[in-house]
Formats: C-alpha cells, structure tokens, sequence
C-alpha cells in the first residue's frame, strides 16, 4: 500500500495584532488567495468570522503574542509585524516578516536594523530625545499590499519548489 501524494505545505499569514493597522488588507488578501490567517494578540481581539481566521490570546506577559508567533513560524508563513526582534526571530525560523508599512525584512539587513534599533532604544533611555515614528499613511497601506502580494507569490514558488524537489 502507497501513501498519498504529499501536497506542498499551506502557507500561513501569522498578524502580531496589537496596534496592527493592516489586518483588514490582510483579511481581504488572504480571502482572494485562500490562504489561512492566524491573528496573535496578548488577550482578546475580534476577528471576522471566517474558518480561514483563526484568533489566538497569547497571553498577558510582555512578549508573550511575539514568543506564540515564533514559536509557530516556518519556513515559507509569513509574519506581519512592527517587532523589530520578532521579524529577526520569524526569519531565523525561515519565515518571511513584512511590517504594516510595506517594509520587507530580510537576512540581509535584518542584523542592523536590530542594532539600530538597540542603539535608538539606549539613546531613549539615556534621555536622547529622538521622536517617535512617522505617522502612517495611504500610501504604506499601499506599500504594505504590494509587499504582502509578493510575499505570497514568493512563498508559494518555494513551496512548489520544494515539493518538486522532495518528488
């Protein structure tokens, strides 16, 4: 007896929820290519009611929404987030992470951003006064679909690839 052809692995969109301003573009993107969504906030947070969202409360600890979504990001998911250390985290896992302004994170540049983020982290705590971030627009909105978009295209070319190879 033969088992069944395995299927090339679904590809997951994982939303660090809390304060994310994407999550209906995500919603709506995720709907048109039919792939499931994971939302991770530290307590409750609506959802729509859709058996392709699925609603986790993570918790009250600190991290404890980033340490659900690295825990369960693999190669191929992808993470949406503005969490500079939980983007390094779901690339190391082999996950794409794209923050809701369209800004890719990648192996690449992930190491200095995390230093420049460390760095304008102590500046704050030493009194530096360095403002905060920009506000968020129409045009990252926009910026963040076009992201996304390739970030599943590129997912599921992997995902085909490696079912082609593992066959």
């Amino acid at each position: 007896m033969t088992s069944p052809p395995e299927t090339a692995p679904t590809i997951r969109i994982y939303v660090d929820a809390d304060a994310c301003p994407v999550k209906d573009e995500i919603y709506r993107v995720a709907a048109r290519h039919n792939l499931p969504v994971t939302v991770v906030a530290g307590g409750f947070i609506r959802v729509p009611q859709d058996p392709l969202i699925e609603r986790i409360a993570a918790g009250d600890g600190m991290d404890a929404a980033d340490d659900w979504i690295a825990e369960h990001a693999k190669p191929g998911d992808i993470v949406v987030t503005q969490d500079i250390p939980l983007a390094a985290r779901s690339i190391k896992a082999g996950a794409s992470a794209i923050a809701p302004n369209g800004r890719a994170f990648t192996e690449a540049d992930i190491g200095m951003t995390l230093a420049v983020r460390n760095l304008m982290t102590d500046l704050r705590s030493a009194g530096e006064v360095t403002g905060g971030p920009r506000p968020f627009t129409p045009r990252d909105r926009s910026t963040f679909l076009q992201a996304l978009e390739q970030a599943i295209r590129r997912s599921q070319r992997a995902a085909v690839d490696r079912s082609q190879a593992a066959g």
